[in-house]
């Protein structure tokens, strides 16, 4: 748990505890940033920082995800890690794919 300073607002949302990868909901988040993050379920907070810069929308990765691991967000899983993220790393179409074909 993580005690945010008065009126900070969450860098990175999280769905599930059991999500290994949250998003990216605010602009401008560069590398090196303390990121806030928020677990949406039960409302509890951590810091995790973001390992490069990454755009609002992206994944970030929660732990350390290596080469065939799945990745979970929402409680879903999303695909498979295909190159291998490390904890606070940037997690998209050049390290993901889907696996449905």
């Amino acid at each position: 748990m993580s005690n945010p300073t008065p009126n900070e607002i969450p860098h990175l949302l999280v769905h599930e505890r059991a999500d290994n990868v949250g998003v990216v909901v605010v602009e401008g988040l560069t590398a090196g940033t303390n990121m806030l993050c928020c677990v949406t379920h039960d409302n509890s907070t951590f810091r995790l920082t973001a390992e490069t810069d990454v755009p609002i929308g992206h994944k970030i990765a929660l732990i350390d995800l290596k080469t065939g691991d799945t990745a979970i967000k929402y409680g879903e899983d999303i695909g498979k890690v295909i190159v291998g993220v490390s904890r606070g790393g940037h997690v998209h179409t050049h390290n993901l794919k889907t696996k449905r074909w």
